[in-house]
């Protein structure tokens, strides 16, 4: 009897078997990649979009601030919509207009030239020596009678020396118009929003010149980035309605954008 022949078995892929197998796990990749793909993408875009409306509205809101601490009537807007400048206001109360019959009182006579008056009940802070008092602001427009003429007539300087009961002016001032309701307002600076080279800045301290912006280099503060576009206009109403400040900016980013439209109501009783 001759010996058993010894059988062995070779076990493994054909060739054939691994391309198939290659081809599947592409398929289903391809597959589940689109599952996946799509959520991401809804997601990053989401995600900028929220950005750019945060950062937008970040923008109208301090843009609102300032115009609600705006002196009355001061609000003005360059011939090409994208600059808008106002007069900021840090306080404000009523002057003493008559004596009283008991106790006194130093009045503001508006048939002299000035040089302090009583406040009806107390500011909030004391005046500061440089800063400027006005009453009865009537216009934006510059002429006699408003803050921003050449030589105002209803715009004086606060002296050295003032307390939150009583404003001292240095040097005097004869105001030319009195206030039907005895109000004056204490203001420090100019503030102008300006949009430039696809950012919104802020700069303090500074004034549009003959309806034209040429704000100074390097004196600006960031707003907002990404600006595309914007658009300020301003309804100075009447003396039955309030003014209306109408704020249109665009930003963008990765070839998307978005629009915010913001209205802003200002009380321009002077």
């Amino acid at each position: 009897m001759g010996a058993g022949r010894k059988v062995t078995f070779e076990s493994g892929f054909t060739l054939i078997e691994m391309i198939v197998v290659i081809v599947i796990v592409g398929i289903l990749a391809a597959l589940g990649g689109q599952f996946i793909v799509a959520p991401v993408t809804g997601y990053i875009d989401l995600s900028r979009r929220a950005r750019l409306v945060d950062q937008a509205e970040m923008a109208l809101r301090r843009m609102q601030r300032d115009i609600r601490h705006a002196l009355p009537n001061s609000i003005r807007i360059d011939n090409t919509g994208r600059y808008l400048e106002t007069l900021n206001t840090v306080d404000g109360g009523r002057y003493r207009r008559y004596q009283d019959p008991v106790t006194g009182g130093d009045i503001l006579d508006f048939t002299v030239a000035e040089t302090g008056f009583d406040v009806l009940g107390d500011l909030r802070v004391v005046p500061t020596s440089g800063q400027s008092l006005v009453v009865y602001n009537i216009s934006s427009s510059g002429m006699s009678g408003n803050a921003y003429a050449a030589a105002p007539d209803n715009m004086a300087v606060i002296g050295a020396g003032s307390t939150v009961a009583h404003v001292n002016l240095s040097p005097g001032f004869d105001f030319v118009n009195a206030s039907p309701y005895q109000r004056f307002f204490i203001v420090d600076q100019p503030v102008t929003y300006a949009c430039e080279g696809g950012v919104l800045n802020r700069y303090a301290g500074y004034a549009l010149t003959s309806g034209q912006a040429t704000p100074p280099a390097g004196s600006s503060a960031l707003v907002s980035r990404g600006l595309s576009s914007c658009q300020f206009r301003y309804d100075p109403g009447a003396s039955q309605r309030a003014g209306l400040v109408t704020l249109e900016l665009s930003l963008s980013e990765a070839g998307e954008t978005i629009t915010l439209l913001h209205q802003v109501h200002v009380v321009n009783a002077p």
